[in-house]
C-alpha cells in the first residue's frame, strides 16, 4: 500500500553525499588547472610589436591577445638552426591543433625576407595555420624587439654577426605575459629551446639530433594554458 512517508536522514545522506563528492571533484580539477597556470613563472609582459606578415597584413601583440603563442627569431635562408626550429614549431602546431594557439616567427633578415619571400617559405615548409605569422619589418626595430625579449640577435652593424641568433623560444599566454616553467632546481627557465639534441637531457645541441626535450615541455605547457 503506498505511503507518503518522507525520506529519512539516512536516505537524504545517500543523495547528498555523491553530489558533494562530484562538486568537490570539479572544484579540485578547476583549482588544479588554476594552480598550474599560476605555477608557471611570469617572466614579463610581452614587448609591444607591430610587423608585417607573409600576407602583407600588419600583426601586433594586441592581435594575439586571447591566444597562447610562441615567438622565435629566424630567417628564411638560414642553413643551420632555423630549419630545425621551424620543424619543431610545425610539430608543436600539429600537436596542439587549436584556433587559440599561434606562432610568431620574426625574420632578422628583412632585406631578403619580404612578405612574398616569407609566403613562399611558409608554403615550402607546409604551414597551414592561419595563426602562424612570419613577420618582417625594419632591421633596427627587430633588433630592438629582440633586446626587449632578451633573446639574442646579432648586431645589425656587424656584417659577420648580424644574422646570428639564439634558438630560444618565448611562450606567451592569453593575457600577453611571457611565461615559463621551473627547472629541477626550482629556477625559472625563462625560455624554451627550439633545437634538437644528441641526448635526452638536452645538453648537447645537434642539428640531426633525435631528442627534443623542450619541444615536449612546450606542448605540455601550451595545453595546460589553453585549458
Amino acid at each position: 500500500m503506498p505511503t507518503n512517508r518522507k525520506p529519512d536522514a539516512q536516505s537524504k545522506n545517500k543523495i547528498i553525499i555523491p553530489i558533494v563528492v562530484i562538486a568537490l571533484l570539479f572544484l579540485g580539477i578547476g583549482f588544479g588547472m588554476s594552480y598550474f597556470k599560476k605555477s608557471l613563472y611570469t617572466v614579463m609582459k610581452v614587448p609591444e610589436f607591430e610587423l608585417t606578415n607573409q600576407n602583407s597584413r600588419k600583426i601586433s601583440n594586441k592581435d594575439m591577445l586571447g591566444k597562447v603563442y610562441l615567438v622565435e627569431f629566424f630567417f628564411s635562408r638560414c642553413p643551420t638552426i632555423c630549419p630545425v626550429m621551424n620543424s619543431n614549431m610545425k610539430f608543436i602546431q600539429h600537436e596542439i591543433n587549436s584556433p587559440d594557439f599561434g606562432i610568431i616567427s620574426i625574420s632578422i633578415d628583412p632585406d631578403n625576407d619580404t612578405p612574398e619571400i616569407l609566403k613562399e617559405h611558409a608554403k615550402m615548409i607546409g604551414v597551414n595555420s592561419l595563426n602562424w605569422h612570419f613577420l618582417t619589418g625594419k632591421r633596427s626595430y627587430i633588433g630592438d624587439l629582440a633586446d626587449q625579449f632578451n633573446i639574442y640577435v646579432g648586431d645589425e652593424s656587424d656584417e659577420g654577426e648580424s644574422l646570428n641568433h639564439s634558438g630560444m623560444i618565448a611562450l606567451v599566454d592569453q593575457e600577453g605575459n611571457v611565461r615559463c616553467r621551473y627547472n629541477k632546481n626550482n629556477m625559472p627557465i625563462l625560455y624554451y629551446s627550439g633545437l634538437n639534441y644528441a641526448d635526452e637531457e638536452g645538453k648537447t645541441p645537434k642539428l640531426t639530433g633525435k631528442y627534443h626535450p623542450d619541444r615536449e615541455l612546450l606542448i605540455e605547457d601550451i595545453r595546460k594554458l589553453l585549458k
